[in-house]
């Protein structure tokens, strides 16, 4: 049983980032292939979100086209929890921050990435 000031903290650090792999054919995309001018060829093609949500809910809504990134919901295959578990829960700005530096790593590591 959580302590009165253990219950505080985790209901403060419920916020996760995710990774969610996209199938290949998210490179037809104009737009992404545009917001991915230094993609390196062989990597993986992911989209980077956050959510105070679980990850595997986030990402079953994203599938049923509950409040959904297109690409998600057209081109999502998995989570890839290797790329992000680590970071997880945490508090709202931290999420949102980690978001951001988790989607330029990505990218900087030659990923495709999307990031809303």
């Amino acid at each position: 049983m959580f302590s009165p000031a253990q219950w505080v903290l985790k209901r403060r650090h419920h916020h996760h980032v995710y990774v969610v792999e996209l199938d290949d054919r998210v490179w037809n995309e104009p737009r992404f292939r545009h917001a991915n001018p230094d993609y390196q060829l062989g990597k993986r093609f992911v989209y980077v979100g956050m959510t105070g949500l679980d990850p595997d809910l986030r990402f079953d809504k994203h599938k049923a086209g509950i409040q959904a990134n297109r690409f998600v919901f057209a081109y999502g295959l998995r989570l890839l929890p290797a790329l992000y578990a680590v970071y997880n829960p945490m508090p709202y700005e931290a999420a949102r921050e980690m978001e951001v530096e988790l989607a330029i790593g990505l990218r900087e590591a030659g990923y495709g990435v999307w990031q809303a």
